[in-house]
């Protein structure tokens, strides 16, 4: 009876109910889910499952108290019972929505709910099952409670891996048999599925066809209809259209959207079923072409989804095929009308942006994705898609030089403030978006080179670079924006080309379309354009500036696409590649004898020593097929090769190379294998170039012909570790771990039984200070092909990441760590601890700041965690770790102190942490005096 009056008290008040100590309600509910009797368990969990729903995000603190409720009275588990209790038939199908829409509530808002659920793989299969062979409220249920488990990435990696009843099922809602709210919940889930590139092509490759068929249909329903359209089929649209935006990346199901006809259904979305009027209708005429996408646009149909329409439209464009031709498919007049469109509303988004103001989201959202479209059309890898969105952009577009002075001026403006404020990105976006349009037109870009528009992009680069603007897409496209994306977890974020360096991005884009007009004092007079500027509208040192900027770009954005164009830029300042800080390690070692083991010897100029593990991994085509491993064999071989001969001395090998081979084209494609970048005169481009090709090293090739970065494309990194799996060939040293219990030797090359690596010396020696030392220091260990590393297998496993790939490989914040007990947590923290150690006497700063971070990053998951922390850097004298973990351990001092979890520190540590909780303390009264 209790229970029941508290559901009428929750109905009646409604929101209200967060006005009082909801927290009171919250403990008895949840401990009653466990009780026998299903009644009063479904009335607790419909009057929980009502005051959980009305929480709020930013009532953090409230959400925290709450959870700690939930966790003590074990909430989640008592429902996944339940819920296993209905599939073996002894509860009711009440009791299982009831249960089942609670546990989605719980998973929506905590995240560390989430691990007990996904990794029950019997309950995720038994959820599709039933779904099959009940009604569609209860289909609409267990979609929901789906769609909460993949906002966990690793809950999606489930069900993408084990889930085939829940996928085949979830592909069956999506089809017009079942009502729209199963349809919209399918689509909902399918959204969540494929947050990551991953993700979706996983899923593509399983049900790509009919989940492609799906969308079309739904969204092609529509014009099937009269009247005005229901607020329920406009909501299920909008799920399709959003589903749809799976088209930004490249994969097998572009085809299928071309097949079902994608151009035909978002036109009749934007003109009102153009097809039952215009369907076999060609324009011969572009005024013709302009005037019926112009009277289409103007019905206003449907606005809600244009934003969708144009993003479908772009990402179509841009992964188009190279080779198709609209023509031969019967798509051009549909093409040629979508391309009007989209031409129109970019015209018109730049030139209203003058009319609104600077934190206008509203506008931003509408207009943005239209001039994207646009954007991306014009380089679309299909030549007639990018010449008809130039031809028709040339038309719209008039040269007016107060339209371009005004986009100057405004981001001159902007670069002139001392602060960024965030409401400045919306107009900040459109201008340079604008700008780009501009630029991409040849009878523009002089207009731009003569206002100064080199020196005002130059501004804005360097104002995003030492002000941090880090601006996503999400955040100025409000149709991109969902509410599931604060509480996800787990996921490798998967951002568009430009990620969250969207000024910048577009920046370098006009930069790009600019550069090639100019004639630089540095020999590169060659240019693309006819457009040339003569005079030098850069100074030396403004060139010099951007060069600088452009490289730092390059090694310190994370963000693919700005430092593609970053590079695309430097390439016409006669700088070729994709500087990295490992090339730059391994380029220490171009110039080093001790180790090389192979002499280069051209016609025409001066051997080269060389490293052939360096060459075997950047550059194997330099060596004759014989000295390959066997799957790097091919049967052509390169004119570059010819066969080796015995050399005596320091050298195991020698190569004679063909005449055909330029000597000084030699030294600079040495100079890109072992940097990862070269700096090349254009009187050397075309012997280097012709190299390049002969020797496969393709981005080379690619770079000095000056070809635009294709979009999407990963930005290249310097990587050595394809010489570990068959490392042994080149093998000159063995990097062996020191012995634990649970150590053992899996290597089929040798004897050994300790645990090892075959790893090479002139990549310890390029990155490693203390090992070029003992290298060079002619001791006995110096000639021992062995060296001791004084930290466990897993440890030395990251550690020969790092100097094959520079990267040391991260702990994952997941739910999988916070779910494991202190132990196992510290068993994951170890190798990094051992790597902070090790990294203090071998001068590896870098190592020892990630290995800093990583364990900085991990201490805020368990009070615990940060007491064994602690422990351990003070027994290895790791006193800057020590120091970070007193800092996690501050706030909780009192209590710690009380309940005597203190006790098993020193003396030292102790007082260690209550100076950091006294700083702590002073520092928090000084703020609340300011």
């Amino acid at each position: 009876m209790t229970v029941n009056v508290i559901v009428k008290l929750v109905d009646v008040l409604g929101d209200s109910i967060l006005k009082y100590n909801v927290l009171e309600l919250v403990h008895p509910l949840s401990s009653l889910l466990s009780i026998i009797q299903s009644t009063t368990a479904v009335s607790c969990v419909t009057a929980l499952n009502q005051i959980l729903s009305k929480l709020t995000p930013w009532r953090f603190k409230r959400q925290q108290e709450i959870w700690k409720i939930l966790k003590s009275t074990n909430t989640v588990d008592h429902i996944v019972c339940g819920l296993q209790d209905f599939l073996l038939g002894t509860k009711s199908l009440e009791y299982f929505q009831e249960m089942a829409s609670l546990l989605s509530t719980i998973l929506w808002r905590w995240p560390s709910s989430r691990y007990s659920v996904w990794s029950n793989g019997t309950l995720l299969e038994g959820l599709g099952d039933t779904s099959l062979k009940h009604n569609s409220s209860v289909k609409v249920t267990i979609l929901q409670l789906y769609s909460a488990i993949a906002l966990c990435g690793n809950g999606t990696t489930k069900l993408l891996e084990n889930g085939e009843a829940p996928l085949l099922m979830m592909v069956q809602c999506m089809g017009n048999s079942h009502p729209y709210s199963v349809r919209i919940e399918a689509f909902k889930l399918v959204q969540c599925l494929v947050r990551s590139e991953k993700s979706c092509l996983a899923l593509m490759r399983l049900y790509g066809k009919s989940i492609v068929k799906a969308i079309l249909n739904t969204m092609h329903d529509w014009s099937l209809c009269s009247g005005k359209v229901a607020t329920n089929e406009v909501a299920l649209l909008v799920e399709a259209c959003r589903l749809a935006l799976i088209t930004r990346w490249a994969g097998d199901h572009h085809f299928y959207f071309w097949k079902f006809g994608v151009h035909q259904i978002i036109l009749d979305l934007l003109l009102s079923n153009f097809h039952k009027s215009k369907q076999n209708q060609h324009f011969f005429f572009l005024k013709e072409l302009l005037n019926t996408a112009r009277k289409g646009l103007d019905a206003n149909c449907l606005l809600i989804l244009r934003p969708y329409i144009w993003d479908i439209l772009g990402w179509l464009a841009i992964h188009f095929a190279e080779d198709y031709n609209p023509q031969m498919h019967e798509v051009k007049h549909y093409l040629d009308l979508l391309n009007a469109c989209a031409c129109l509303a970019c015209v018109d988004s730049i030139h209203k942006g003058r009319q609104v103001l600077q934190n206008d989201l509203l506008y931003t959202s509408k207009h943005e994705p239209a001039l994207r479209a646009v954007l991306l059309m014009v380089y679309s890898p299909c030549k007639y898609i990018a010449s008809q969105t130039r031809h028709v952009l040339s038309e719209l577009l008039i040269p007016n030089e107060e339209d371009l002075e005004y986009l100057l001026d405004a981001l001159r403006s902007t670069t002139s403030k001392d602060k960024f404020f965030v409401s400045d990105n919306h107009q900040i976006v459109i201008n340079l978006m604008g700008l780009a349009c501009y630029s991409c037109l040849p009878i523009c870009q002089n207009i731009i080179i003569k206002n100064e528009g080199i020196e005002v992009l130059h501004s804005v680069i360097r104002w995003c670079c030492n002000n941090q603007v880090h601006i996503r897409r999400s955040s100025i496209a409000s149709h991109l924006y969902h509410t599931s994306e604060e509480t996800i977890c787990c996921w490798t974020h998967n951002d568009d080309w430009e990620g969250a360096d969207i000024l910048l991005f577009f920046s370098l884009w006009v930069l790009s379309e600019l550069i090639p007009n100019l004639s630089f004092a540095r020999n590169h007079k060659e240019v693309t354009s006819a457009w040339v500027v003569d005079v030098l509208v850069l100074e030396k040192f403004e060139i010099q500036m951007l060069m600088d900027k452009l490289l730092e770009i390059c090694s310190d954005t994370s963000s693919p696409g700005p430092k593609w164009f970053a590079t695309y830029i430097l390439s016409y300042f006669g700088i070729y590649g994709f500087p990295s800080g490992l090339g730059r390690r391994i380029a220490k070692a171009l110039d080093e004898t001790e180790l090389a083991d192979m002499k280069l010897i051209p016609a025409n100029g001066e051997p080269q020593n060389v490293h052939t593990a360096i060459i075997i991994a950047r550059c194997p085509s330099l060596l004759p097929p014989n000295d390959l491993p066997l799957n790097e064999r091919t049967d052509d071989e390169c004119a570059a090769r010819k066969c080796p001969e015995n050399f005596s001395g320091n050298f195991r090998r020698k190569i004679r190379l063909s005449s055909h081979v330029d000597f000084q084209a030699l030294t600079k494609l040495l100079a890109f294998v072992y940097s990862g970048f070269t700096e090349v005169g254009n009187d050397l481009v075309k012997n280097l170039k012709l190299l390049a090709r002969r020797c496969n090293v393709q981005l080379l090739s690619d770079m000095l012909s000056k070809r635009r970065p294709k979009w999407g494309n990963p930005f290249p990194c310097y990587d050595l570790t394809p010489l570990l799996p068959s490392g042994h060939y080149f093998s000159d040293i063995v990097l062996e771990a020191k012995v634990t219990e649970v150590a053992k030797s899996t290597c089929n090359v040798c004897s050994l039984l300790l645990p090892h690596v075959h790893a090479h010396k002139v990549i310890l020696w390029s990155s490693c200070d203390y090992l070029r030392a003992l290298f060079q220091s002619g001791m006995q260990e110096s000639q021992s092909q062995t060296i001791k590393v004084p930290v466990g297998w897993e440890a030395l496993v990251k550690l020969v990441n790092w100097f094959y790939l520079d990267e040391l490989p991260k702990s994952s914040l997941c739910c999988l760590f916070h779910n494991m007990d202190v132990d196992q947590q510290i068993n994951e923290l170890e190798p990094y601890i051992e790597l902070y150690w090790l990294a203090e006497f071998w001068f590896l700063e870098e190592v020892q700041k990630s290995s800093l971070g990583v364990v900085i990053s991990c201490l805020s998951s368990n009070r615990h965690l940060s007491v064994k922390v602690i422990q351990i850097a003070a027994n290895l004298s790791l006193w800057k770790m020590a120091e970070a973990a007193a800092s996690y351990l501050a706030p909780l001092y009192p209590q710690l102190r009380n309940s005597g979890e203190l006790e098993s520190l020193d003396e030292e540590l102790v007082d260690l942490v209550r100076s950091s909780h006294v700083r702590l303390s002073q520092e928090g009264v000084s703020d609340k005096l300011e």
